[in-house]
Formats: C-alpha cells, structure tokens, sequence
C-alpha cells in the first residue's frame, strides 16, 4: 500500500543524525517557502461574513521540556520521564496527556463527519514534536498529520507557530528569537511537509509573554514577519493604546495593529488578535468564548461592519478540566450550533486566519485597524522624544522610570503575571546569556561564510543546546532539580562550544 501523498514529509529537509531534531539547515529553502500573501483559508472556508454576528476562536497549547534525565544523562523529553517515573507527582498522566496531544485528530473527522463545522487552532512547542519521535509515538503523529495534511480538513485545523523550546521571548537572548522561530518553522515541515508549513500565519508566543522593551519588541516582531508570520496572539493585559491607556472593551474584540518602536525611531507593525481575560483552562474547557460571542455586536471598520472575535488559548492537556470535560463540552457546543444553526450564521467558529482574511476579502483594510504597543512604553515615549531617539537615550528614560514609578517594569508581560522570568532567576538567566555569547561568537561568521554551516551536526548539536537552556519550565517550575537541569544543559553546551 502506498503512502497517501499528504503524508509525504518535505523533501529537501535530510536529517543527519537521528539524535537530534530535524530543526536547521535549511533556512534559506524555509524563508523562501514562508514568505509568501496568498490567502490560505479563503478558497476553502465554508463562511459567510454578512451571515456572522459574532465569532469565536480557540487555541490549545501543547509543550513538554527536554530535559538530561534519560540514561547516562540522555536528553529525553518530561514526558517519557513521566512514563519511567509513574511514581512521582502527577507522572500517572502521562498517558492522559498523551491521549490528550493526539485527540484532536480524532475528535476534527468526527464532527466534520456528522455535518458540524468545527475549528480549532494549534500550538506544539518543538521540544514536544521532537519527544514524539523520540518516543516513537506514530499514533499521535498520523493523528495529527490526518488533520494537518488532508485537504478535507482544511480549513477546520489551523496551526499557530511558536519559539522552538518554548523560550519567554523578553529573557530570550535577542539574536535567539530568530533561530527560535526558525527551527520550529523547520522542524514543522520536517514533520508535516511544505504546503502544511505555507499555512502556518499565525503565531502562538510561550506563556503569552510579550517583550515591552522597545528594541526587544521592534526586534521580534522583525523577526516574525521576516519568517512569513501575518498576525500574532497577544494577551490583553501585555499591549496599551498609544495614548497609554487599557485597551477599549470593543477593540479587544477586533484586529489591532500591534506598533513596535525602538530606540532608534525605527518602527515596524503587526497584527494582533488579542486574548482576553486570564489563562484558566475553564475558559477553553468549558468552551466560554462561544457563550461570550453571544453577547458581543458588531462593529465598524473601513466602513465595513465585522463581527466581533472572542480568543481564547489554553493549554490543552493540563488539569482534570482539560483531560476530562472539555471533550464532553467541546462536541456538546458543536452538536447544539450544528442543530440550531444550519446555515452558519449568527455566531461561529472561526480560525484567526481564517478570520482576518474574510475581512480583507470584504474590504477592511489592515491599516484601518485600531492600534496599540507593549505595555509602558507610552511612558518611555513621554520622556523620550520618538523622532529623536537613540539607545542612550531611552536607557536613560527606563533607568528613571524604574527608580520613580513602582508600577514599571521591563520584563513584558505575560499570563503569569504573578510570576517573574526575571527575578531570583539569575543562575539560570546567566548562564543562558554566557551560552547565548559564546554560540555566537563561535558561529556567526562561519554562517555568513558559509550558510551550509548549520548543516554541520556539531553546529546542530551547539544550537540544541543553546536553544533547550532557554525553556522556559527551567524557571516556572522553581528553584531545585529544574535549575540543576538548566546548569547541565549549560555545562555541556559550553563544553560543546570550547
């Protein structure tokens, strides 16, 4: 029996060495791949915009960390230690989370099959796509290569890109955002082909977290929209409106063009589809963002009436909501709006794609969308005048800010904004910066010699960990083991270095 052609990988994507993730040496093919404007879910979408009151559209978040705690110290992924250790903590989830990183491939063809038209968007961090190779995990790879590469599921299935090892963007190294997106754009159509990756435009950050440092931010959303990326996901309490304010209840209902400027004055935008209210996997589970949708009108822009977007991201295997009532709930809302609304009007699922598109489609223009920027940084502008910025400068402003005004800070935000990435974390944080320095000091030339570079396994194996010790569980997940853990990864990157 021959292979269905959809599950055919990329061709030009050889892997060298089975012991580490297909995850660079292409960057050239890849950036020509992404870069490109036609529409993805416009040809293929089932929905009307004049019907559409109100939409709603959701996002499961999916990582599990490398860590050194296999045999003789092998990187494996948490979740195989889970397996190994049953014992310990929760580890008895193990398989439920497994069913839980393939049960969407299931539960998609189902509900497409009985006449209801679902939609749901994706976020596998690269750690977790690498430990299902690693684990041999086929059952949870054909599932999801059915619902990622199979045209009859298009445009049901929309996949959201995100950092490779699931770094925080504001403590990532800056030089790093970039290998990050790249090596999960790469490994993504190692795994699930070319025209699977020229669909990925949305982008999905770890722990919601956006940089609010000018530079910080200019930088990353460069570096999205070099790699091809349209739109990005962002928290509602992570961005202001230009004038320094909370953003109005109907603008978080809307596209908004996400303005980064950075100590230079050099500006650059993005979209953002902003995701309300905390990260409780309730909201997900339970499948609020459709009740939600019910309430909201729509509104103007361009001249054209859209309706509203409720989005929502959770993570999707985590806590007993999330294993256990949000298949229930999930078919539950699908089953009722297939019965009560044949027609897909009123409100409807939508994929953030999907979305933007129809409203360009029926002449909303991008620029016309409301604005806004990190949070804070109206503050730097009021110091700092923008037309004549310069580095100096803005430090300077930062610097007075913190010692003036308490409610600053510089570290982003994020939906654990309880939580500091930053603070009591600096033998991590060091460390990673060392590791970041000496990676590239030692390779960045040699890749501007010579872009072939990064098919050389010992660069391959210097990226790995460079990009593992930036994981951001090294620190969410306290002081102890995890920190051992990042010290490890350190020490044999650097060994790998020198």
């Amino acid at each position: 029996m021959t292979k269905p052609e959809f599950l055919t990988p990329f061709p030009i994507l050889e892997h060298l060495d089975s012991n580490l993730p297909n995850f660079c040496g292409w960057e050239a093919q890849i950036q020509d791949l992404v870069n490109h404007n036609y529409p993805i879910f416009l040809p293929k979408t089932n929905l009307n915009l004049d019907k559409i009151t109100a939409g709603f559209a959701c996002a499961l978040h999916f990582h599990q960390p490398t860590i050194p705690a296999g045999e003789n110290g092998a990187l494996i992924s948490n979740l195989q230690y889970m397996y190994e250790h049953p014992q310990e903590g929760d580890n008895h989830n193990a398989e439920p989370f497994a069913w839980c990183y393939r049960r969407m491939g299931e539960f998609i063809p189902q509900l497409v099959a009985e006449g209801c038209n679902p939609r749901i968007m994706l976020d596998y961090s690269g750690n977790l796509l690498w430990a299902f190779e690693q684990m041999g995990r086929e059952d949870i790879l054909n599932s999801l290569k059915k619902i990622t590469c199979d045209p009859n599921y298009q445009p049901y299935v929309e996949w959201l890109g995100t950092l490779w090892s699931h770094g925080v963007v504001p403590s990532t190294p800056i030089p790093d955002i970039l290998l990050q997106i790249q090596a999960w754009q790469h490994h993504f159509a190692a795994i699930f082909g070319e025209e699977a990756l020229k669909r990925v435009k949305g982008f999905s950050p770890p722990e919601m977290h956006l940089p609010n440092h000018p530079d910080t931010l200019y930088e990353y959303i460069k570096a999205l929209k070099d790699c091809g990326y349209c739109w990005l996901l962002v928290q509602e309490h992570s961005v202001e409106t230009l004038e320094g304010g909370g953003l109005p209840q109907e603008q978080k209902y809307s596209p908004n063009r996400l303005i980064a400027r950075n100590s230079q004055g050099e500006t650059v935008s993005i979209i953002a589809l902003i995701k309300t209210q905390g990260s409780d996997t309730k909201l997900v589970a339970q499948m609020q963002p459709y009740f939600e949708a019910k309430t909201k009108q729509k509104q103007l822009i361009s001249g054209v009436e859209i309706p509203a977007l409720v989005t929502q991201i959770a993570d999707g295997e985590n806590g007993g909501v999330m294993m256990n009532e949000y298949p229930r709930d999930f078919f539950r809302i699908y089953y009722e709006m297939r019965d009560q609304n044949p027609e897909n009007s009123g409100v409807v699922a939508l994929n953030g794609t999907e979305y933007l598109e129809l409203l360009e489609a029926s002449g909303v223009n991008p620029e016309d969308y409301p604005t806004c920027q990190g949070v804070h940084q109206h503050k730097i502008w009021q110091h700092v005048d923008p037309h004549q910025a310069t580095p100096e400068a803005v430090e300077t402003a930062i610097a007075h800010l913190k010692q003036t005004d308490h409610s600053f800070q510089m570290e982003g935000a994020s939906w654990t904004n309880n939580l500091s990435w930053v603070q009591g974390y600096e033998n991590v944080l060091e460390p990673m910066k060392q590791l970041s320095i000496a990676f590239h000091q030692k390779y960045d030339s040699l890749v501007q010699q010579n872009p072939n570079i990064t098919k050389d396994v010992h660069y391959q194996q210097a990226l790995l960990y460079n990009l593992l010790l930036q994981t951001s569980c090294f620190r969410y997940w306290g002081q102890g083991t995890w920190t051992d853990y990042a010290q490890e990864l350190y020490r044999r990157g650097m060994e790998l270095l020198n």
